[in-house]
């Protein structure tokens, strides 16, 4: 029996998050926008964690993935007045969808988790697939806007330079995106971009937890990025399941 390993990574990255946000009694960069009452911050620690142990067990994912899915949703929309204010900001549009790409991976979680209704499943599933596939446009498009910031996160000491690594991971999310919005190669797709996500959290984040282990933007990068990583991955192990190898269109 396969074992889909993508909904347990997203499961930790919310249990990182739920003890990032205790410790520091803080949101992390992307969430900023949400108050930071106290009890805002314990409501939001409760959901995190509940929803990250609840989604390791198939029993448990269902409300898991709703708990977080709802969680994640307000804060995503938390961004929209800020893009409002600022349409012309990239920043803002990167960090909904950034949120956004978290969000679908709890809507297929949950859609997975549901039994009794196969046409409903598919309608979230590929809702999902689509919101996802629009996100990792925005990957690329924010990788494009901020080139020398996106350099800047490349570890020198991996040749031949910053910049060319900058540019190769922007030309393989592009790819990426649109291996998964047209369905051809999509299961590929997904799983080379879960690589390459596994790769930024290694070579990019880790590090910075050796290096400056007291910032709390260092810890909510690791886990804003095995949010994303497992989202990828949960996108993969769907199309695995549905055994779904050069088109995504029946999801």
């Amino acid at each position: 029996m396969r074992i889909y390993l993508g909904r347990h990574v997203y499961g930790l990255a919310a249990i990182i998050f739920a003890i990032v946000t205790l410790i520091w009694r803080d949101f992390t960069t992307w969430q900023q926008n949400i108050p930071r009452a106290p009890m805002v911050v314990c409501l939001v620690v409760a959901l995190e964690l509940f929803g990250g142990l609840a989604i390791q067990w198939p029993k448990g994912a269902r409300a898991g993935a709703i708990a977080l899915g709802a969680l994640y949703t307000v804060f995503a929309l938390s961004w929209v007045p800020r893009i409002v204010r600022e349409p012309l900001v990239y920043d803002r549009w990167g960090n909904f969808f950034e949120q956004l790409s978290i969000v679908s991976g709890a809507m297929m979680v949950y859609a997975l988790a549901t039994r009794d209704d196969s046409g409903r499943r598919a309608k979230i599933t590929r809702m999902a697939y689509i919101f996802f596939g629009i996100c990792v446009v925005s990957f690329m498009l924010e990788q494009l806007f901020y080139l020398s910031a996106t350099a800047s996160f490349v570890p020198k000491w991996i040749p031949p330079g910053q910049r060319f690594w900058a540019i190769t991971t922007t030309i393989a999310l592009t790819l990426a995106a649109i291996a998964l919005l047209s369905g051809h190669t999509a299961l590929l797709a997904s799983r080379l971009l879960t690589l390459m996500l596994i790769g930024f959290g290694l070579l990019v984040w880790l590090p910075t937890l050796f290096s400056d282990p007291h910032t709390l933007f260092n810890w909510a990068g690791n886990a804003q990025n095995l949010a994303i990583t497992g989202a990828a991955w949960i996108v993969a192990d769907v199309l695995a399941q549905h055994k779904i190898n050069s088109t995504a269109s029946n999801l």
